[in-house]
């Protein structure tokens, strides 16, 4: 019988327990390094994933997670924060305000000439976006290029170890270098729970 794929191949019938390739997802998720990871992490919540394998033509060039997007913005540092401390040197010291005076929204007023407009309309009217980290990046910028992969023949036991001492929630599944899975640990929970291992 011929097989197209690693995915169409039967299970492993060896008598040691199910191999990687019984247990892994084969409608993987890809992402291009050059995708946004503002897009990426809709992608994510979209189709409730914790990660993918990124993909450069046919190659596997490095692996995002979710934490891997939210680690690079925790360390991307706050441009709309600094922007507001400039702003606030440039300016010098604040004046109190005093009786008599117009009152402090009285700018606000002035500003959008229409104090019975929507804030939300009026703010975006302003054009004073924050700068947004995740949409000027890209996978690149924060993708693990360290892959960790095993062969679809591997036992389901051996790539728990080794996801276990690298710490990680899934392992790209390479047929020659070819991706034909993604083995991660909700495949593995899921599995024992249905009893398959």
């Amino acid at each position: 019988m011929n097989y197209s794929s690693c995915a169409d191949q039967p299970p492993m019938a060896c008598g040691v327990g199910p191999s990687v390739r019984d247990l892994m997802s084969t409608d993987v998720v890809t992402v291009a390094p050059d995708l946004s990871l503002r897009s990426a992490a809709e992608l994510f919540a979209a189709r409730h994933l914790g990660g993918a394998p990124v993909m450069a033509g046919s190659r596997v060039v490095g692996v995002i997670s979710t934490s891997d997007i939210l680690a690079f913005e925790a360390s991307t540092p706050d441009a709309a924060a600094a922007m507001r401390e400039r702003a606030e040197w440039e300016q010098g010291p604040s004046e109190e305000w005093r009786e008599g005076n117009d009152p402090p929204s009285a700018f606000f007023t002035d500003l959008w000439m229409d104090d019975g407009a929507d804030v939300l309309r009026c703010v975006e009217a302003n054009g004073s976006p924050e700068w947004d980290p995740l949409a000027e990046h890209t996978v690149a910028d924060a993708m693990s290029r360290w892959v960790v992969s095993v062969a679809p023949e591997t036992s389901v036991v051996t790539a728990a170890r080794l996801m276990t001492s690298s710490r990680i929630h899934r392992v790209v599944v390479l047929d020659r270098d070819r991706l034909c899975g993604v083995l991660s640990t909700r495949d593995l929970v899921r599995a024992v729970g249905q009893g398959r291992v």
